[in-house]
């Protein structure tokens, strides 16, 4: 029996070489959705892109609180109008000086951008630096969806374990996520859990055998997250991460990924499910 993977690429939108690139995976099928960065001024235009391709990939927002612009402007959250470092949010002594009703109308923010340029809600929410497990995002997501049935899914918490120096990123990863599942469960959201994909991107060589224990092992409702791309001018100026996301791309095109799903008997799970 064929088992289904769900690769999900996070960050579209941060660059028009990572659109470019993540459509070029949807294309071939070797992608079941993406996660969006709206807050950006070229957002519209990015939008646009993956609007013709929304019957057949699974369009979510990635939450981003951290290292971008803020839509909102300048607040307690963006002083200067930049979005701060993961640690003035993670670290509960320095988040207190951050007013949460700033952090929740910036997310109001990039979902209503989300809305208006796509038509429609987000199939599932995640976070940029995983910040959707933040206690004050958890907040936001229980009231912005506090009715009706349309909860977008949620990305969950990831498993333990990992290769080499990814074991203690996943630990602080999973502490972060700790007690989301049940609580978002409990709200009456999906939660896409476990959370597969998190290596030590300085070492990309170490993607392939990271999707290839996904291939192998990944439950159907977990994610398998990815961020492929091409390297523009954009994403210098945007984001540190850069070289992996090329490696990412070039394998998941490759027909050596192909193969290697042909011969564990798995497929990459359709989007327009």
């Amino acid at each position: 029996m064929t088992r289904s993977i769900r690769l999900i690429a996070d960050d579209y939108g941060l660059a028009p070489g990572i659109s470019g690139a993540i459509l070029d995976l949807i294309d071939r099928g070797r992608l079941t959705g993406t996660g969006c960065m709206t807050g950006f001024p070229d957002w519209e235009q990015e939008a646009g892109r993956i609007r013709p391709f929304r019957t057949r990939t699974t369009v979510g927002l990635h939450l981003t609180l951290t290292d971008q612009i803020a839509v909102t402007g300048p607040s307690s959250l963006a002083p200067e109008g930049r979005l701060p470092p993961l640690a003035s949010l993670a670290l509960p002594i320095k988040r207190g000086r951050i007013n949460a009703a700033d952090i929740h109308a910036e997310l109001d923010a990039q979902c209503d951008r989300f809305v208006a340029a796509l038509g429609g809600p987000p199939a599932f929410i995640d976070g940029h630096q995983h910040v959707h497990f933040l206690p004050v995002v958890r907040k936001w997501l229980l009231t912005r969806f506090s009715a009706g049935a349309n909860k977008p899914a949620l990305r969950g918490a990831p498993a333990f374990g990992g290769l080499d120096s990814a074991t203690t990123k996943i630990a602080a990863v999973a502490a972060l996520a700790a007690g989301f599942n049940k609580a978002m469960r409990r709200a009456g959201f999906t939660v896409m859990t476990p959370l597969s994909g998190i290596y030590d991107w300085r070492r990309p060589e170490k993607f392939a055998p990271t999707l290839q224990a996904a291939i192998d092992s990944l439950p159907e409702q977990g994610v398998f997250m990815c961020h492929p791309g091409r390297v523009d001018d954009t994403l210098r100026a945007r984001d540190v991460m850069q070289g992996a996301r090329e490696v990412e791309f070039a394998f998941l095109r490759s027909e050596e990924f192909g193969a290697r799903l042909d011969k564990a008997g798995a497929r990459v799970m359709d989007g327009s499910a």
